[in-house]
């Protein structure tokens, strides 16, 4: 078969993110052929409904007619330039239509190519405004469970056991205040006074406090109140820190607004976005802040206050024009009002999931929706029995762990959505019997 073919060649030469490859001695890999709307194919014309959207970056489907036409018109044009000294439209364009859209303040841009990187961007900015003003702020505060990318700046502020005792001794000084401990206003107030403790001792080595909005990620999809957010923003004005808020997952709609951040009605100082940035298309990765941070430095060459980062492929012209084609979607269809109606199919859909045995808690927030399991030890990898249960069903499921997530494409129908919910079910009902 051509899938077995196609694993072999791979399996002697590529080495997978997030994967342990010995698994594939047992786990077969599956080679996708093409893709189109919300299904993957692979090379034995097996289907799978991309339930994680293929690691939360598409929005609109997979070969989308409309981006997919933006793309050819780019080629024929420009496919890149350097963007030191040099500029092109579809990043202009771009960069007009994110201040615009972001929250009010957010005025100028800056890009790399993915969202660790996009990470980075902010930790050294705020750093670096610090420095320039004559402060020495060389410490970052985020959120306990917390997860920003894998490089290591990205690393040092996120909150992941095993990467931390990993790479400890690479990492750079971070500490962290509690999450909210679920999605209650009560529990945002309460952590927002933790927040307040901290800050009040230690404000003066802090540069900036950095957290996901609404939901963690790759934190086990841990969800809180959008009161802690707008908590905050008050209390970093207060102790003159600034709040960068990281929107690579839960940017573009996926929380039931365009930005979670409008939720709280705040604006943050640093705004990271990247994933649905080009609707899943292509790596592009933006910074959004203010007029205060960047003519802190904008100065003369032999002031030595310039911003020092660039990479390659900054706001590289094919990706922008995806991004640009993404936001046209956005801007031509009802995506808010229309994700809010498929969210609620969702809820509806997920409340089978409480009566289940294995089942601690269904939560959700927008088009993210979450089902956490009870009752089995880390070394049962239940996680990994959904996923093989899920394949063999048509499809594509990614837990964390015991945790079982729906992150689909925006287009998903109620059918599709059906399927995919129905066969999660199946798959956590009968774990005792699935291999």
């Amino acid at each position: 078969m051509k899938n077995l073919e196609i694993s072999k060649r791979d399996l002697d030469v590529i080495w997978h993110p997030c994967t342990q490859m010995k698994d594939h001695e047992f786990l077969p890999l599956i080679p996708i052929k093409k893709a189109n709307g919300v299904y993957l194919e692979d090379f034995d014309a097996n289907r799978y409904i991309d339930a994680i959207s293929s690691w939360w970056v598409n929005l609109f489907g997979h070969t989308n007619s409309y981006i997919n036409n933006k793309l050819k018109e780019q080629l024929e044009s420009l496919e890149h330039v350097i963007l030191a000294g040099f500029t092109h439209e579809p990043i202009v364009k771009l960069s007009e239509r994110l201040v615009k859209l972001t929250p009010e303040g957010l005025t100028k841009c800056f890009y790399a190519d993915n969202g660790s990187s996009a990470v980075e961007v902010a930790l050294k900015m705020s750093y670096h405004y610090h420095k320039n003003r004559g402060e020495e702020k060389s410490l970052f505060l985020s959120l306990k469970n917390s997860y920003h990318g894998e490089t290591i700046g990205a690393l040092s502020v996120g909150d992941v056991e095993l990467y931390k005792q990993t790479y400890e001794p690479l990492l750079i000084s971070c500490i962290q205040t509690s999450v909210p401990k679920d999605q209650s206003i009560e529990a945002a107030i309460e952590a927002a006074k933790d927040l307040e403790e901290l800050l009040h001792v230690r404000h003066k080595e802090i540069a900036a406090f950095i957290l996901e909005p609404l939901v963690q990620g790759a934190g086990s999809m841990h969800m809180y109140h959008h009161r802690y957010l707008s908590e905050a923003r008050e209390i970093c004005d207060k102790y003159n820190v600034h709040l960068i808020a990281d929107e690579i997952l839960v940017g573009f709609g996926r929380t039931g607004t365009m930005f979670a951040c409008e939720q709280a009605d705040i604006t943050p100082d640093f705004l990271t976005l990247s994933k649905g940035l080009t609707g899943g298309y292509l790596p592009l990765s933006v910074v959004l802040t203010s007029d205060e941070i960047y003519r802190e430095f904008y100065c003369d060459y032999n002031e030595n206050r310039a911003f020092l980062h660039s990479h390659s492929y900054t706001g590289n012209a094919l990706a922008c024009v995806a991004a640009n084609a993404t936001l046209d979607i956005f801007e031509d269809n009802d995506v808010i009002q229309n994700n809010l109606k498929t969210s609620k199919y969702m809820r509806e859909k997920l409340e089978k999931f409480k009566s289940l045995l294995h089942v601690k808690e269904v939560r959700q927030t927008g088009m993210i929706a979450a089902v956490e399991l009870k009752g089995f030890k880390s070394e049962e990898r239940v996680g990994l029995k959904v996923y093989k249960y899920a394949l063999n069903h048509g499809v594509l499921l990614r837990p964390l762990g015991n945790i079982v997530y729906f992150m689909p494409p925006y287009i998903i129908t109620q059918q599709e959505i059906d399927i995919m919910i129905d066969t999660a079910y199946e798959a956590i009902k009968n774990l005792n019997l699935i291999d």
